[in-house]
């Protein structure tokens, strides 16, 4: 029983990592690449990013961001009256592209 359990755990441990989902491998390449690109210059921190962009939202609640290395964008996420809302910024000049209704 015990080897069992043992065994269980073992594939546990290897095949975990790899039976993960897309989303979740694609969030973790866009993570590393964002650090590779801020190390490298040519993007802008997401600090830098969110204090521009979360003060012009007034009262709606920042809830975090997403960062898209193929866009090279970042996506703020906010709640209001119940309301999603997306802003779209490009992480080289922390320009708006795109904010939702």
């Amino acid at each position: 029983m015990k080897r069992l359990l043992a065994s269980f755990l073992a594939f546990g441990l290897v095949a975990g990592p790899l039976m993960a989902t897309p989303a979740e491998a694609q969030r973790r390449t866009d993570q590393g690449e964002a650090r590779k690109e801020m190390r490298a210059g040519n993007i802008m921190r997401a600090r830098e990013i969110e204090n521009r962009i979360v003060p012009s939202m007034g009262d709606a609640e920042y809830l975090g961001f997403d960062y898209d290395s193929t866009a090279m964008a970042y996506r703020l996420k906010f709640i209001k009256d119940g309301k999603v809302k997306f802003v779209d910024v490009d992480a080289r000049t922390g320009r708006v592209l795109r904010r939702s209704r």
